[in-house]
């Protein structure tokens, strides 16, 4: 088992388990990505294990994205920089990986949550999860969810859940195509085992080979949008409004909005 603070990693019968752990709700420090991406790495490098999943040690909280003290009057060098290990180092690290992952979310999955999830190749979830992209509400936008999520649910859905910041239960998530399948609550672990195992079963040559075909098929030119959505967000969050919106969310008060 390796050492690290803000998950557990865990490899029985082929199948690395990667379990978040930073309570109270797996809100992401610059630390946790890079213990997140330092663990697809060891997964891929270790020639046992088969299949992937992502999973989170806390009762119904699955990641509730960035911790804000990541952003808030922080300068945009600061800001590329954590947006770099979550949009481009951990995609690429999934990119690399060799062998299935899988998202089993159990309870909330929001803004950078919703980045990890999607970043594997299948997503479980519990009836009881619920998805969503609130950085809208603090004058921020999801941005790397611009280059996928219309590509999964067509551009005027996505357009939607993106500008509204609503959440949306398992159910509409799995309708959408965002979610592969939907369990009861205490189902959602051995669920993503046995599709785990069924992978595992595989010959590892063909999945590895087949699944790097699959991601050079469904990339299309991911890198170089993604790099521009990340200069976008880091402008926005040097706006004053993308400051008040987040002293407005830690002090636990509607936001004063500029106006045009």
């Amino acid at each position: 088992m390796a050492d690290f603070v803000h998950l557990k990693y865990e490899v029985v019968d082929s199948i690395a388990e990667i379990s978040f752990q930073r309570p109270p709700v797996n809100a992401l420090s610059l630390e946790m990505i890079g213990e997140i991406v330092n663990a697809v790495n060891l997964a891929a490098a270790d020639a046992n294990v088969r299949a992937v999943i992502f999973a989170s040690g806390i009762a119904r909280r699955f990641c509730a994205g960035l911790d804000l003290n990541l952003i808030l009057d922080q300068p945009s060098d600061h800001i590329y920089n954590v947006l770099k290990r979550l949009y481009i180092d951990l995609y690429d690290a999934q990119y690399k990986l060799g062998k299935p992952s899988i998202a089993a979310v159990n309870g909330a999955a929001r803004g950078g949550g919703m980045t990890v999830a999607v970043s594997c190749d299948v997503v479980i979830a519990s009836e009881q999860a619920t998805f969503g992209y609130p950085e809208i509400e603090l004058g921020l936008i999801p941005g790397i969810h611009f280059v996928h999520l219309p590509r999964i649910v067509g551009r005027h859905r996505a357009f939607e859940l993106l500008f509204s910041g609503r959440s949306f239960p398992a159910s509409e998530a799995q309708s959408l195509g965002i979610v592969s399948q939907v369990v009861p609550g205490d189902a959602v672990m051995s669920s993503a085992r046995t599709l785990a195992r069924s992978f595992a079963a595989k010959s590892p040559t063909v999945m590895r080979l087949g699944r790097a075909a699959f991601m050079r098929a469904n990339d299309l030119d991911y890198r170089r949008s993604i790099e521009n959505v990340v200069d976008s967000f880091c402008t926005i969050a040097g706006t004053d409004d993308a400051r008040e919106g987040l002293r407005a969310f830690k002090d636990g008060r509607k936001p004063n909005w500029q106006e045009v």
